[in-house]
């Protein structure tokens, strides 16, 4: 047994007399270039799609910088699935064996995460390679340039599906109750008189239904949408936006929760290190600064960061629940919450104050002042870029008689415009793959009402 092992063996006894509960974690030792191309991927093995080469470029480039480091990626399941860099010492990946114990409890217990995994399973890593072995015998049935296009579009539209909703879904009713018993004319009453005239009992059953429209109301969820109503797609390119979709429903949670879930884990590592008497002196210095390397609010010495360390305030606000309420509380909101409860029930003005945080504004000639320290505007400097999976919310609304497609920009609820260059580019994938008309609702920046056509 290596000396990483045996920390390892003994910071999880450690960790289960404090009451963590988790799902069995493997841990696998990987070499950087891996890492990298896992933190990337977001997935051990996942679909291949030139938009991940690019994220790897832009990762390099960040590391390179000294922006980015990564210690560990971890995948959530049962069992939870963890990768260490090698590179590391052993002080880091001591810490990052405690952190990664957080991240599955978070994972096991909170109410968002259980509910995908219910829905999904808990083996994400075989379902995500299961994909990509069926992709690749698309391309090796129907070539690279045709099974390429179809993921462009559905990659362009991963995070809208319906998060409140199901994972397994059945297609709408064809037929739906009318509404309103019709009432007949003159002429039909009289018709009615006639000898022989009686409905057949079949008709007079299903008088009273309609066909149903499509959609029957706003589906947001357009992965599904389109992979089940798109009026040409082959089948395998409906499985293609289906396996999108699938893989979009087990990210969410971790997009979802990612300020508290890091936060949670960094309160562990610090926690078991702590307490974890079994360590040597200069190791447990050494992890000690990795844990201040990970949660320190600056972005360099002592520069002002201009975006949110989520390892750094969420550790900070569950050292203040922690502090103030007890452990038993801080299990409770674990279990309840997401960031959007987490950050607007428990980062108040004091915590914001102590943490330096401020919403900033920029000005002609790259000047940068700040713009407001009120509470409630930083909340929502946070949670902005969340709602929605981080994406406009866009709904299909109206599928005509002729195939064409209706899509409306749901801006009120939204609280934002499209950037509509970007928006004319996702609608030209949408029509690539819905084959007929399609047409966008929406407004622009200036809040001015827009129409895009494809």
């Amino acid at each position: 047994m290596s000396e990483l092992e045996q920390y390892a063996e003994q910071i999880e006894s450690l960790a289960q007399r404090l009451g963590l509960d988790y799902y069995p974690v493997d841990f696998e030792m990987a070499p950087a270039s891996l890492m990298t191309e896992i933190a990337v991927y977001g997935l051990p093995v996942r679909m291949p799609h030139w938009s991940f080469g690019v994220r790897y470029i832009h990762q390099l480039v960040r590391q390179s910088m000294g922006h980015s480091k990564i210690f560990e990626v971890m995948f959530p399941g049962d069992p939870c699935r963890a990768f260490l860099m090698d590179g590391n010492s052993t002080a880091e990946n001591a810490l990052v064996t405690a952190h990664v114990l957080g991240h599955a409890d978070f994972a096991k217990n909170n109410q968002l995460f259980a509910r995908f995994h219910a829905m999904a399973g808990g083996n994400i890593v075989e379902t995500a390679a299961a994909h990509a072995h069926r992709i690749q015998l698309s391309i090796e049935a129907h070539g690279v340039e045709r099974v390429e296009s179809v993921l462009d579009a559905a990659l362009a539209l991963e995070a809208h599906i319906d998060v409140a909703g199901e994972l397994h879904r059945a297609r709408y009713p064809e037929f739906v109750e009318r509404k309103d018993a019709p009432v007949d004319n003159s002429f039909q009453s009289r018709f009615k008189q006639l000898p022989g005239a009686d409905e057949p009992a079949a008709a007079k059953r299903q008088s009273g239904e309609i066909r149903a429209p499509v959609p029957p109301h706003p589906e947001y969820d357009l992965l599904w949408f389109i992979a089940n109503y798109a009026p040409e797609l082959e089948q395998w390119e409906r499985d293609i936006f289906l396996m999108v979709r699938s893989e979009s429903f087990y990210f969410y949670p971790v997009f979802a929760c990612q300020i508290m879930n890091e936060g949670w884990a960094s309160y562990w590592h610090a926690r078991l290190l702590r307490e974890a008497d079994f360590l040597p002196q200069p190791l447990y210095l050494s992890a000690i600064k990795a844990h201040s390397d990970v949660v320190r609010p600056f972005a360099s010495g002592k520069e002002t960061a201009l975006a949110i360390n989520p390892y750094h305030l969420g550790f900070t606000i569950w050292e203040r629940i922690v502090e103030r309420h007890g452990i038993e509380r801080a299990r409770e909101v674990r279990r309840d919450e997401d960031d959007f409860g987490f950050v607007r029930n428990w980062l108040d003005e004091e915590l914001a104050a102590q943490s330096g945080l401020f919403v900033y504004e920029t000005r002609p000639g790259d000047e940068i002042r700040v713009a407001s320290k009120d509470i409630n505007v930083i909340r929502e400097a946070i949670l902005g870029p969340k709602f929605n999976f981080g994406s406009p919310r866009v709904a299909a609304v109206e599928l005509k008689h002729d195939g064409s497609l209706g899509l409306a920009h749901d801006h009120a609820s939204d609280g934002r415009g499209l950037d509509v260059t970007r928006a004319k580019r996702v609608l030209d994938y949408v029509h690539r793959v819905w084959r007929r008309p399609v047409r966008l609702a929406t407004t622009n920046e200036r809040n001015e009402a827009v129409e895009l056509a494809a």
